[in-house]
């Protein structure tokens, strides 16, 4: 458990990343705090949001109601160690591509693969999210590519991999993408340990695994 200097410390950096409209914090603000729960990035970001907010939310993520629930806790532990306390939840991932031309990859994501541009950022842009139910990516652009390509594709070295919930799904997921004439870089298929998948390669050259049970 940290320290409380720590803890105020993690609430004072969640409050600026609130001012400076840092994006990754929003979700982070709308999963722990439930009144942010039905606002998108940009509404969470434009909303009020203070010290005590911030200090709200760090005094959830180690599992406690409020910041003065943390602080009674904190003076009633003589050790530390010997307390338990609710583990962490991890409540997202978020794949980051690295791609050299933002616009192309947000055009290939959106009218290619079905999803939705979350945000934005940099003017001209050089960062960006896309979303598509729950899978969300991250995008970078960057001048050059980050691996060497004949390594990735012989090593089919993947950049993030997407599951849907049955076998139906993830056929009409491939005959979706099939009929935006997406580049395969697998075909669909079922693989010996049961899952039936498929890999795209995207305008930079990531591979893209989508995957469902095989039956």
């Amino acid at each position: 458990m940290p320290s409380l200097e720590n803890l105020r410390k993690q609430a004072k950096l969640v409050l600026r990343w609130h001012r400076d409209r840092y994006y990754p914090v929003a979700a982070q603000i709308r999963a722990v705090l439930p009144r942010y729960r039905q606002m998108t990035d940009p509404e969470v970001l434009a909303h009020s949001f203070k010290l005590k907010d911030a200090q709200e939310l760090v005094a959830r993520q180690h599992g406690f109601e409020s910041w003065q629930a943390l602080k009674a806790g904190l003076t009633t532990m003589p050790n530390h160690a010997q307390q338990t306390l609710t583990k962490a939840v991890i409540i997202a991932a978020e794949p980051e591509l690295f791609v050299t031309d933002i616009k192309a990859s947000l055009d290939f994501f959106t009218q290619k693969l079905g999803f939705a541009i979350a945000f934005t950022y940099g003017e001209p842009p050089f960062y960006a999210q896309v979303k598509r139910d729950g899978a969300q990516l991250n995008l970078k652009c960057l001048d050059s590519p980050a691996i060497n390509p004949e390594l990735r594709d012989r090593e089919e070295l993947l950049s993030a991999a997407m599951t849907v919930g049955s076998a139906d799904e993830i056929k009409q997921l491939f005959l979706e993408f099939q009929s935006a004439n997406v580049a395969f870089f697998q075909p669909l298929k079922k693989q010996p340990w049961g899952a039936r998948n498929f890999i795209i390669k995207d305008p930079d050259g990531n591979l893209l695994l989508f995957a469902g049970p095989g039956d």
